[in-house]
């Protein structure tokens, strides 16, 4: 398999957030690259650098105002007098039903930025560049005949809307490499089956009939993002009935999880994708420390092999996992379990 990737993304480093009012390690953090890469590595497949796809294929899916913010944030927090911490975080946070963009950087610190978890240092927006330059890659190579491929993408991406960040996530790399496959492909389709709702993937597209945004996620009502993700969530407009959510309560296991994936062929039947995104998130694993669901290695085998079995043009873009000692073999797992699928 095509995988992309780039030492660019371990560059950023948060190192610490608030959780509940306590500053804890960053679980987003360089290391889970370095052993995503060991898995691919371990498994032969090829590995390219992504090229610079420029600020153009980014506008495809980000505002305009909202990239000029995340490239010039560290620069414009250090030029700030007075005390200040090592990165930018922001201290206030937009009520967003009023659409006003302030004109002050510590106003567009609270527009932007949604929560204290998308901190940016000073290697930040190289490494969200690059990330979002390896899903564009990944879409790149199927969109010229590639059968899959897959993006080592670090920071992830599904909580990004837009013009907003939250959750570890700064650029929307699912949504970038779907919007690219548009070029040649009709209909794309988004499974995500990150432990957490695709909430940014989910706005992007909500207005959309083109995209179908699938998410399989911890129940929102008891995990971020709290104010997302529901079943009754269905889009509007030109994209009514193309948002399903599927939320799952704490503690799914493999046979509860599968059984929910198997509720997907339908949906998928009706919308006839001529590609796929598969938004890979492995914070559902049993030792994960979300805590949310209790997905074993072998279960994201069996994961990947019924995504392979869907049987189109697929781009995996990785998004979560914090088992930092586990990365290698779920991710191991879930190719393999892929690869079987497009072999038989």
């Amino acid at each position: 398999m095509l995988c992309v990737y780039s030492s660019d993304n371990q560059l950023h480093d948060p190192v610490a957030y608030i959780r509940r009012g306590i500053p804890i390690a960053a679980r987003e953090s360089p290391q889970r690259a370095g052993e995503l890469l060991k898995a691919i590595e371990d498994g032969r497949h090829r590995v390219v650098a992504p090229r610079d796809f420029g600020r153009a294929a980014l506008l495809d899916v980000h505002d305009a105002q909202y990239l000029d913010f995340l490239a010039t944030a560290y620069d414009e927090w250090q030029a700030l007098s007075g005390p200040k911490g090592p990165v930018v975080v922001a201290q206030s946070y937009a009520i967003r039903q009023l659409r006003t963009c302030p004109t002050s950087f510590e106003g567009k610190l609270g527009y932007y930025l949604q929560g204290n978890s998308v901190p940016i240092g000073s290697m930040s927006w190289r490494s969200i560049l690059s990330s979002a330059n390896c899903a564009l890659e990944a879409a790149d190579a199927v969109l010229s005949g590639a059968w899959q491929s897959y993006a080592l993408c670090r920071p992830p991406g599904h909580h990004a809307y837009a013009d907003l960040a939250g959750g570890y996530c700064y650029l929307n790399n699912a949504a970038l490499a779907a919007q690219y496959l548009r070029r040649r492909f009709a209909r794309v389709a988004i499974i995500d089956v990150d432990v957490h709702h695709g909430n940014g993937t989910q706005g992007i597209f909500w207005q959309r009939g083109d995209v179908l945004t699938i998410s399989l996620h911890a129940d929102p009502n008891k995990a971020y993002p709290w104010h997302a993700g529901y079943a009754e969530e269905r889009g509007e407009g030109d994209g009514s009935g193309k948002t399903l959510n599927i939320p799952l309560p704490l503690g799914t296991t493999d046979e509860d999880y599968l059984e929910a994936l198997s509720a997907l062929s339908k949906p998928l039947c009706d919308f006839s994708p001529e590609a796929l995104v598969v938004a890979l998130g492995l914070d559902a694993f049993e030792k994960d420390s979300s805590d949310l669901m209790r997905i074993t290695t072998p279960g994201f085998g069996e994961i990947g092999r019924r995504l392979g079995a869907v049987g189109i043009p697929t781009v995996i873009v990785q998004e979560g996992g914090y088992a930092v000692d586990a990365l290698r073999s779920n991710l191991a797992s879930f190719l393999a379990g892929f690869l079987s699928a497009r072999t038989t």
